[in-house]
């Protein structure tokens, strides 16, 4: 059995957002909700241990049912700092950062793979300028060397410390004790335990990884390098399971939406926590925690939380929001909130369901094989029974009955020569 520590204290200074760091989203998830998801295809043991803005962040991760600590910073400050008061429970235990959402299940088994008293992360950079190099024989780290105590060799050296470790219980045991603070920043350092291991004739091998899939998330503009490369792995995966997306570079997908049956998604479109089965989502459309079933999407349509559209079409500049539509036409321009619409129903260009008064929603229901002409208001709460006609302008606030034509215009007035009254020439 293997356990798992996240560290996730830090304050995330860098980031300059009163968002705690490990709470910024990647595609509409938040990172450690990523790191803890993939740990937990690993083992069952995690523990995760926090500081800045403690409660606010134990609220966000409560649902993963996994151990939860609060580090003494004042005490204990720092990575090695952080690892002072939690149990050791399993024989083997991976380290690893809340800000590295890239982090995938397979790099971390790699570590457990590799028998060894510990296993440190190492990556090969182009130019790893302003890093500590690590200094690695036959496999094995021999030293890890800042930059400015590094000798013209050692400055050559191209592999750094990319921040995961795996230990052996019983180092962590013996070591961790020994760890001091005698250091300018008064602070307890993990790697300060690479060292004595190292200096004391311990096994420490060095496992190369994909800088890719170890980045770790400082400021704004490398959550926004992270948020597409993790984009481009949703997309990556959708298509590989079938679904058609034009120019994907161009189209949002976060990482809970889902897609079923035969799907096509084209350029522009935003989806977020939505299911898609069997539909089309035509260019520039928004889906947000919604599903589509069988239906025709856009273009520029918007489909708002709640909604669920099955077996119609929803046209050009149509918005839905907390709506059921079955077998329902709405071409374009229209606004249906808060509403049920049964099948063989057209809304005509321009409706809108008028379902707020200002304190209160409410709801319009439509039945079966209902035409609703162009530029019609429906003024909730109303129900349009089966087979009713609206005639095009009608303000509706009244329930319709069945079979009914419904009808509400002013008489249309017309004065002649007007049009010279008014500009005094002809």
């Amino acid at each position: 059995m293997f356990q798992i520590i996240i560290l996730a204290a830090g304050k995330g200074t860098r980031m300059k957002s009163q968002t705690p760091k490990v709470l910024h989203t990647l595609c509409n998830k938040s990172m450690i909700h990523y790191i803890i998801d993939q740990s937990k295809k690993i083992t069952s043991s995690i523990d995760i241990i926090l500081a800045h803005k403690y409660e606010e962040v134990k609220k966000s991760i409560e649902k993963f049912n996994i151990r939860i600590h609060k580090q003494n910073l004042e005490k204990y400050p720092g990575t090695g700092g952080a690892l002072k008061e939690i149990p050791l429970i399993e024989d083997k235990i991976l380290i690893l950062n809340g800000d590295m959402p890239l982090i995938t299940t397979e790099e971390i088994q790699k570590f457990f793979d590799i028998d060894a008293d510990i296993v440190m992360s190492i990556m090969k950079l182009n130019n790893p300028d302003g890093y500590g190099r690590v200094v690695i024989q036959n496999g094995n780290v021999k030293k890890i060397v800042e930059q400015k105590d590094a000798n013209e060799e050692e400055l050559k050296i191209p592999y750094v410390n990319a921040g995961v470790y795996m230990f052996k219980k019983e180092v962590l045991e013996k070591y961790i004790p020994l760890l001091n603070n005698n250091n300018a920043q008064k602070e307890y350092y993990l790697t300060d335990i690479i060292e004595m291991a190292v200096r004391n004739g311990l096994n420490v091998k060095a496992l190369e990884v994909n800088e890719e899939d170890f980045k770790g998330i400082n400021s704004k503009k490398d959550l926004a390098e992270a948020e597409k490369i993790m984009c481009n792995r949703i997309k990556d995966k959708w298509m590989k399971e079938g679904v058609i997306i034009r120019l994907p570079e161009t189209v949002f997908i976060d990482a809970y939406s889902e897609f079923d049956g035969e799907c096509e998604i084209e350029s522009g479109c935003v989806i977020k926590k939505s299911k898609i089965i069997n539909s089309k989502i035509k260019a520039n459309s928004v889906i947000e925690e919604a599903v589509i079933n069988n239906s025709e999407i856009g273009p520029m349509a918007r489909i708002r939380p709640k909604s669920e559209i099955i077996d119609s079409k929803i046209g050009n500049f149509v918005e839905v929001k907390a709506s059921k539509l079955n077998d329902v036409k709405a071409g374009h321009l229209s606004y249906l909130g808060d509403s049920e619409i049964d099948s063989g129903t057209n809304i005509g260009a321009g409706t809108i369901t008028c379902n707020y008064d200002g304190k209160a929603k409410y709801k319009t229901k439509i039945g079966k094989n209902v035409f609703v002409g162009s530029d019609s208001q429906l003024i909730a709460p109303v129900v349009i029974e089966d087979d009713v006609i609206i005639a095009a302008g009608s303000t509706v606030n009244k329930d319709i009955k069945k079979g009914s034509l419904a009808i509400s215009r002013a008489p249309l007035k017309i004065v002649k020569n007007f049009y010279y009254k008014f500009f005094g020439k002809k």
